[in-house]
């Protein structure tokens, strides 16, 4: 069996936050024992409200965050005994703001070329036909590269970001959000050119969303993530059509839906809003606000267990969810 692109062991991300004259040091658990993989070619979507540690994740993937305990490996290779650049070369980020993570000083090609030459490619002629041969990928004419950020649209704009993340032609590109600053009537168009590179390029996306429509729509499989813990992981399939964990339930419920999902039901939707970081809940953190809590989701923390070849849930009721 083939090694995966990317695999993550019980990785976890701790900040220390506060000082001694301040009332204490306290511990903001941002990932807390994360187990993921991701193959060569797939898309793995992960899912979770605003505040679950996501983007804390793709950082600690990015090698920008140090993980606190556990293991990161790219191709087979634990992160920390890989060179930065060469990390570079791997896995590249698509970030959410197209108007904050461009220069406004720097022109497209700029934008573009510096990588290249950061990473030893110096010849002029290949750099001009690299960055030329991006633009076009990405649907953008060539005679726009001399222009700067604030000639373009938000949608433009995030061609560019995309540009830039593939300029290194990376395996693995982390998409954070990538159409959630968007207009509603660009967003198919991106996620369609994304789709469209991850065919032509060979490339694998880690999808990162709130949003479970994007998410079904690219992924081939889903993670879903809960202050912190991945709370439920299997194929867009088993997660839409048979979720197994109250709080993927919740989820889909949010989503609009005229055809009425079997999961859509009002005893599917969570109560609150999710609990701090800094004092996460005892036992199965989703517990103040499941419909389903018992005794037990207080005091026990639940394991990440089979439903199915391929389909785990960290739930003690995943075996028997009320319909």
């Amino acid at each position: 069996m083939a090694e995966p692109l990317l695999k993550l062991d019980d990785l976890a991300v701790h900040f220390q936050v506060g000082s001694a004259l301040a009332g204490g040091v306290k511990t903001l658990k941002a990932v807390d024992g994360v187990t993921l993989d991701v193959k060569a070619g797939e898309c793995l979507g992960l899912v979770g409200e605003s505040g679950c540690g996501k983007s804390t994740l793709a950082l600690a993937i990015m090698g920008l965050v140090p993980p606190t305990r556990g293991r990161l490996a790219l191709e087979g290779h634990d992160i920390k005994t890989v060179d930065r650049m060469a990390t570079a070369r791997t896995v590249q980020m698509v970030f959410q703001d197209p108007y904050a993570s461009l220069n406004p000083r720097q022109t497209v090609r700029r934008t573009l070329a510096d990588p290249l030459r950061i990473h030893g490619i110096t010849d002029k002629a290949e750099v001009e036909s690299r960055v030329a041969d991006m633009m076009a990928k990405v649907g953008l004419r060539a005679e726009q590269a001399d222009r700067y950020p604030h000639e373009f649209s938000g949608g433009q704009r995030q061609r560019i970001g995309i540009a830039r993340a593939l300029i290194l032609k990376p395996k693995l590109v982390i998409c954070d959000e990538p159409v959630s600053a968007l207009d509603v009537s660009i967003r198919a168009q991106i996620i369609n050119l994304l789709l469209d590179l991850k065919d032509e390029m060979g490339l694998s996306y880690i999808m990162i969303s709130h949003d479970l429509g994007v998410v079904e729509h690219v992924s081939d499989r889903v993670a879903v993530m809960y202050l912190g813990r991945i709370v439920e992981r299997g194929s867009w399939q088993e997660i839409f059509e048979d979720p197994r964990h109250p709080y993927t339930r919740a989820l889909i419920a949010a989503i609009p839906d005229p055809f009425h999902r079997a999961a859509v039901t009002a005893k599917a939707k969570a109560k609150g809003e999710i609990a701090s970081a800094l004092n996460p809940p005892s036992g199965c953190h989703f517990h103040p606000r499941c419909p389903l809590k018992a005794d037990r989701c207080v005091t026990e923390v639940p394991l990440l267990e089979a439903v199915s070849e391929g389909h785990v849930a960290a739930c003690h009721f995943r075996d028997a969810l009320p319909t």
